[in-house]
């Protein structure tokens, strides 16, 4: 008898399988990846006193980008938010507007500033902030900053440069 059973089931089980109709693939919604990412602005309260460091740090989560120092310059140029505005952090851009370009290559950095940077006499400026944010990085030893003209003081060696506009 159980010889008889299990040809029966075995058809009972194709006939199903045959007959119920199909259902569709379960489909997993994928999410991209996300990173924190460290970003630095200005804190005005400690800057108007001269009470340092000027630069207080804050956290983002975006996308899983391809570099990290790319995607933290970026927010660094998209500026704080509303609520960390309301935190008295801003971004002292200097005339800027933003970048066209970062290079990372034998540790130094090469970040190519779009608008008319003017540092108007102040000692602290985007360059400061440009620093502070991508210095977090290990892979980053030298940060060579260049003005809206592809100009910098110090283009060649190791060590940090900034434009002309970003003197005081």
């Amino acid at each position: 008898m159980g010889r008889i059973i299990f040809p029966i089931m075995a058809l009972a089980l194709a006939i199903i399988a045959c007959c119920s109709p199909c259902s569709p693939p379960l489909i997993q919604p994928v999410s991209p990846a996300t990173v924190i990412l460290n970003v630095y602005f200005t804190d005005m309260t400690r800057y108007e006193v001269g009470t340092e460091p000027y630069e207080i740090q804050v956290t983002r989560s975006v996308p899983a980008p391809l570099s990290l120092a790319e995607a933290t310059l970026t927010q660094l140029f998209l500026g704080p938010t509303e609520a960390e505005k309301s935190q008295g952090l801003s971004v002292i851009l200097s005339g800027t507007t933003g970048y066209s370009k970062l290079t990372i290559e034998n540790g130094i950095t090469r970040v190519y500033l779009t608008g008319t940077c003017a540092s108007q006499g102040s000692t602290y400026t985007i360059a400061n902030l440009i620093f502070a944010n991508l210095k977090q990085f290990p892979e980053i030893v030298w940060i060579k900053i260049y003005d809206q003209n592809g100009e910098t003081e110090t283009p060649v060696g190791q060590s940090d440069s900034i434009p002309f506009c970003l003197e005081p």
